[in-house]
């Protein structure tokens, strides 16, 4: 797409090189430590699954009863278990349920030990690269789901099974991604639910069952329509490097993953969500899942126009964050949303700006663009009208992700009805607007220009400030979305260790190689 803002190349380059200076002082922190999320989940990938009869997940079994072992990795003890049991991962998982305490195993020989790691490697690796290759060709065969942006729409019953009926429903209106939203406030939850569920509030559970039953729903439909639809989760919150897990298992497409979004709307321990996001971030990337970052947030809580540098600020810093996890550009979906007020003059351009100003910066990303919420009102026939601007903005400055607004946004989960109008606006504005930014060029010191211009000058006085202070202080004073957060509150500090000497991790080192991130840190 030819470049129509005449932005300064050595500006944007300058606020890469602040982005990677701030994120290189976390990533030193991240390197030494681990949590017992980044624990289980690596359970988890090497074949820990199911749950007691109180519905205690066996992951979390075993971390309970080794939570003073973390800091020297959780995996040696279950493949420890494995050898000595000499039983399936599938075996151990039902001991483990009915009562096993794996810490009373005395450690047996570290060589069988390994050699049964690279037996369960080997396996979670065939399962990636077929999840992905499948994906892969799915997209290959329906060349038509290339078309941008991409329509992406919510179901949020609280019931899975009505998820399934809802989302089938939203596809065969021409939805493109279905988003599944969690129940609320499961990011606070330090487990994951086991199995499928029906009894969420605001949305529905993440459980690898849940997940499972909708990926089958979907290829269904997507036999059905000759167009690969995606599924998407909340990577996010205490689990958020085991939900990157059961997605990498089940196939999910794309992931809510945000390195700050933890910190600043939820409460989460930043030493925590930092050293989680990497690890779930090196998940996603391996099994080739677009992670979609929360940027549009920060506009809830902050003045869309007078912060709109907060959130290129913050594009930058996920997108170092994401590179320094093995991630390419291409699966880096950032986000931005349509959220002034409706009232102010010339809003629309400053939107526009806004919008176009991300695309152009960020040319391989798939960008994700969010509808207006802040300033929806009851008037559904004015709903409908932001939503138009919102759609005609999306489409008209290239961008890859559109979740769809609703007509009666925030009173309640969407109904169908709802659904399908938000589709059908899209498609409509999308096909009207196919080609508008080909044909249109902007003024040299016009609205459009000049306000992305001041938007980059401040982005990168921003990234200076925050390489002053440092990350951690940044969060501290509030300059991110106005919400100030101390480094030692928050919820899961205590389940973030410090790696000690002989820490062992054979996922991670897996995930790393992969990921070539091994010869990096080598060099």
């Amino acid at each position: 797409m030819a470049k129509k803002l005449n932005l300064s190349e050595r500006k944007i380059e300058k606020a890469r090189k602040l982005a990677e200076s701030v994120t290189s002082e976390i990533q030193k922190y991240i390197d030494l430590h681990t949590t017992v999320t980044v624990e289980r989940a690596s359970l988890r990938l090497l074949g820990a699954d199911g749950a007691d009869k109180n519905g205690v997940p066996v992951p979390n079994l075993i971390a309970d009863s080794l939570k003073d072992k973390c800091g020297l990795g959780l995996s040696r003890y279950y493949l420890n278990a494995l050898v000595k049991s000499a039983v399936s991962p599938q075996e151990l998982n039902k001991k483990i349920a009915e009562g096993l305490d794996i810490s009373k195993i005395d450690m047996g020989d570290p060589k069988a030990i390994e050699k049964k790691a690279s037996e369960l490697i080997s396996a979670l690796d065939k399962r990636i690269n077929s999840n992905v290759e499948h994906r892969n060709r799915k997209l290959a065969q329906y060349k038509e789901n290339e078309k941008k942006p991409w329509i992406y729409v919510i179901v949020a019953t609280g019931n899975i099974y009505e998820d399934v009926k809802q989302a089938k429903a939203a596809a065969l209106q021409g939805a493109d991604i279905i988003a599944v939203i969690r129940t609320t406030a499961q990011s606070l939850l330090d487990y994951v639910p086991y199995g499928a569920t029906t009894e969420g509030f605001g949305g529905t559970y993440a459980t690898q069952e849940n997940f499972r039953i909708m990926r089958k729903a979907l290829d269904e439909v997507s036999e059905t329509e000759k167009r690969y639809i995606r599924l998407v989760n909340y990577c996010s919150g205490l689990c958020m490097p085991e939900i990157a897990a059961m997605g990498a298992l089940e196939r999910l497409d794309m992931m809510l993953n945000d390195s700050m979004y933890g910190i600043l709307f939820r409460d989460i321990n930043m030493y925590r969500t930092f050293t989680d996001q990497f690890f779930s971030r090196m998940i996603n990337a391996s099994a080739e899942i677009i992670i979609n970052t929360g940027e549009d947030n920060y506009l809830t809580t902050s003045d869309a126009v007078e912060k709109a540098h907060t959130v290129l600020a913050s594009q930058f810093l996920n997108e170092s964050f994401a590179k320094r996890a093995g991630m390419k550009e291409e699966l880096m979906g950032l986000g931005h949303a349509f959220e002034m007020n409706p009232d102010i003059k010339n809003g629309f351009l400053l939107e526009f700006a806004q919008a176009l100003m991300a695309r152009e910066i960020f040319e391989k990303h798939p960008l994700k663009y969010m509808p207006p919420t802040k300033f929806m009102t009851g008037d559904i026939f004015k709903g409908y009208a932001m939503n138009t601007l919102f759609n005609f903005v999306s489409k008209a400055t290239g961008q890859s992700i559109e979740l769809l607004g609703m007509l009666t946004e925030a009173i309640h989960t969407p109904y169908l009805q709802d659904r399908a109008l938000a589709i059908k606006n899209a498609m409509y504005v999308h096909n009207n607007m196919a080609d508008f930014l080909n044909e249109i060029e902007f003024k040299k010191d016009g609205i459009i220009r000049k306000r992305a211009a001041q938007v980059l000058d401040e982005t990168v006085d921003m990234l200076a400030a925050v390489k002053k202070t440092g990350l951690f202080k940044a969060i501290e004073s509030g300059m991110f979305a106005d919400v100030k957060r101390a480094p030692d509150a928050g919820k899961g500090l205590d389940g973030v260790f410090e790696k000690e000497d002989g820490y062992y991790n054979p996922v991670e080192t897996y995930l790393k190689k992969r990921l070539g991130l091994t010869e990096k840190a080598e060099a």
